[in-house]
């Protein structure tokens, strides 16, 4: 090693030198007495022209002039110095040089000549400029979007934005001192290591799930949390992110509170029926002196009026509902029961009333049989007239006939309330007609349509689908309820439903005659909480919970839309389920 070193001469190392670094030598005063190849390159001028030269003829106007008092005061005394300087080109262009100045001194001690070498870090600083713009931008977006951010790494908060603070009522400072378990409530925390543990294992989980927050004050707060493994300072670290839904859960637990208030009313209501059952018993015990056979039907009558309060004792103890479709599908439930008595017992009484009229005739040929001046002919006119027997022969069937008329109306609304919801079918994939499902939507939401927009049907020809019904019932439902909507108040429009079928695939179609959607606003609609309805007409769920329900039958939704013209959507659907990648309701 040594020998090969011996035999390099001086010009050997000044030319691998010149190969790598920017090297000028500058004289007592700082004038430039000699620079190489790659200085003259990277300077834009030519050794002759940087000849006899100082280095002012490069000064890009980035640095103080204390930068440069600092840097002579430096090798004035012979110490070497280093730093970075940024250089403009004789174009004008800059570029950045990592710069190292050797003075060399003289037999007097004091520099008589300068030796800098420069490396070009232009790529570098601009690169580090870029990252630095990147982190700005990261902490300016982070600091303004309305959704909370943390980065932890190894159960440590590193960071964490100011919708953070906000969420649960702790500082910064406070927050980067805690565990990233401490954010949730102590209820939670078993269930967020669990689902660490289960990312480790390798196993899927959901993208994004719901948790109660730990907030400083006790009160109550909630986020649905969303969390990706990224990079950061060269490590693995969790993104987590926090979306307020506090108002959400407030909501459902009015919904809770409200269906509490409804159990009352329907207990209040039983009350009042009670009342009226008591008060037709007076009725019927009013008429005993009528004939043995009439007690005998009163009595009747009484035990059907007893099976009646049975079956609305039973009503009271249906079970608590959980949101809006249970509840339609309980009640629809509840309901079918006593009208299914109280119809049969009208085409039973129908036919009492029959035998009772029978009867009364049959009173009515002994009654002309007997001697005008009987005492018993003479009561029975009077009864006649005092009941008005005429009246009440003719009344009474007009009666019963509304009364059936009335029952088989309400049969109808429970059955569309039964046939929305299923409620006769469990949360599991059957075969259903999406025909049928649709209109049973429709009879649920007429209310919401018939003062805004006709409803045409153009269906085609469709076989039964596997799916979730109740699910896909609630799609039409959203969709249905959506068009209603982009009809403008005192407009009316028409609502068009189409239906068909392509090979493996149906396909159903909600188009309205409404305002429209603008360009921008179509790559967002089924984005969570997004809405273009004024403040409190709409969450900006529909759309997204059908997106999710129509993805999970395997199927997507096509929308067009026009301003002013209106829009259209479209699900579309598999014949049959993928048992291997289809996701199973939750119960």
């Amino acid at each position: 090693m040594n020998d090969i070193a011996g035999t390099l001469a001086l010009e050997d190392f000044r030319f691998a030198l010149d190969q790598h670094a920017i090297v000028s030598v500058a004289d007592a005063e700082g004038r430039i007495v000699d620079a190489n190849e790659m200085f003259s390159r990277i300077s834009g001028y030519s050794r002759a022209e940087l000849l006899g030269q100082d280095h002012r003829l490069l000064n890009s106007g980035r640095h103080s002039q204390r930068f440069f008092e600092n840097m002579w005061r430096s090798i004035a005394v012979g110490k070497t110095w280093r730093g970075n300087i940024r250089n403009r080109r004789k174009d004008g262009e800059y570029y950045w040089v990592a710069t190292t100045i050797v003075p060399i001194l003289g037999e007097d001690g004091r520099p008589r000549c300068y030796v800098s070498v420069r490396t070009d870090i232009t790529d570098q600083v601009e690169a580090e400029a870029e990252l630095q713009s990147s982190l700005r931008l990261f902490r300016t977006l982070a600091e303004t979007i309305a959704v909370g951010i943390v980065l932890t790494r190894g159960g440590k908060i590193l960071y964490a934005n100011s919708e953070c603070e906000r969420l649960t009522g702790y500082t910064r400072e406070e927050l980067l001192s805690m565990d990233y378990w401490e954010i949730a409530h102590p209820d939670m925390r078993e269930m967020l290591r669990e689902r660490v543990a289960a990312r480790q294992r390798g196993e899927a989980l959901t993208d994004r799930y719901e948790c109660r927050l730990h907030t400083k004050s006790g009160v109550e707060a909630w986020a649905e949390v969303s969390a990706a493994t990224i990079e950061y300072q060269g490590q693995p670290t969790m993104l987590g992110s926090f979306i307020d839904i506090t108002e959400r859960k407030l909501a459902e637990e009015g919904l809770r509170r409200a269906h509490g208030d409804l159990e009352q009313l329907v207990k209040s209501r039983t009350a009042e029926l009670e009342q009226a059952n008591l008060k037709l018993a007076q009725d019927v015990h009013s008429r005993e002196d009528a004939e043995e056979v009439l007690l005998r039907r009163n009595a009747e009558l009484s035990e059907l009026n007893a099976r009646l309060s049975e079956a609305q004792e039973q009503l009271l103890q249906s079970e608590k509902m959980a949101s809006i479709g249970q509840l339609a599908a309980g009640v629809a439930h509840e309901i079918n029961n006593p009208i299914g008595y109280v119809h049969s017992n009208i085409g039973s009484l129908e036919g009492y009333l029959g035998d009772l009229f029978r009867i009364l005739d049959a009173y009515a040929g002994a009654e002309a049989a007997l001697p005008a001046d009987a005492p018993a002919c003479a009561e029975l006119k009077r009864i006649k007239a005092e009941r008005d027997l005429a009246f009440l022969r003719q009344d009474i069937p007009m009666l019963m006939a509304e009364s059936k008329e009335g029952i088989s109306r309400v049969r109808k609304i429970v059955q569309d309330l039964k046939d929305f919801s299923h409620v006769d079918s469990s949360q599991e994939w059957k075969w259903a007609d999406l025909h049928q499902g649709l209109d049973s939507t429709l009879n649920v939401v007429n209310n919401e349509i018939k003062y805004k927009a006709e409803v045409v049907k153009e269906y085609g020809e469709l076989p039964e689908v596997e799916c979730l019904p109740s699910e896909i019932n609630q799609v039409f439902l959203n969709l249905l309820v959506n068009a209603a909507h982009a009809i403008a108040d005192g407009e009316r429009g028409k609502i068009t439903l189409r239906s068909g079928c392509d090979g493996e695939r149906v396909w159903v179609e909600i188009a309205d005659t409404g305002s429209g959607i603008a360009p921008e606003n179509l790559k967002r609609i089924f984005d969570p909480f997004f809405t273009t309805k004024p403040v409190g007409r709409g969450t900006g769920l529909g759309l997204s919970l059908s997106y999710g329900i129509v993805k999970k039958h395997g199927g997507s939704i096509e929308v067009a839309s026009e301003l002013g013209r209106g829009t259209s959507f479209r699900v579309i659907l598999p014949l049959r389920q993928n048992r291997e990648q289809v996701q199973e309701p939750v119960s």
